[in-house]
């Protein structure tokens, strides 16, 4: 496979990438998803990351609590080419810029 991209975006640029057909994966470990993550998520800790659950034929936009775990799944996913896009700043940004977070009891979400 060649080497696909990667690219550095901001919360608010992920809803179109959805929209348009990109999946979005948190990489976080469950129990700081089950406290709050973005309703369209799919979960994905890196600690057990599943390759099978990502789609290699569409765009994957990851994202994490800082940036920092999202960004080095990223970078993996684009060296075996795949197109990626990293949420700078993480769950983090998402809560500053007011975006919604959910709780898996469907409650409003925190961020750990």
């Amino acid at each position: 496979m060649s080497t696909g991209t990667l690219t550095q975006i901001r919360p608010t640029a992920v809803r179109p990438l959805v929209d348009g057909g990109a999946t979005l994966i948190d990489v976080r470990e469950l129990q700081e998803t089950a406290a709050g993550h973005a309703p369209c998520a799919t979960m994905n800790p890196l600690q057990s990351f599943d390759l099978g659950k990502v789609p290699a034929d569409s765009p994957v936009v990851l994202i994490c609590r800082s940036g920092a775990r999202s960004n080095a799944a990223a970078n993996a996913l684009a060296q075996m080419g795949y197109t990626t896009f990293n949420v700078v700043g993480g769950m983090n940004a998402w809560r500053s810029a007011g975006l919604p977070i959910v709780s898996d009891n469907g409650a409003d979400g925190i961020v750990l």
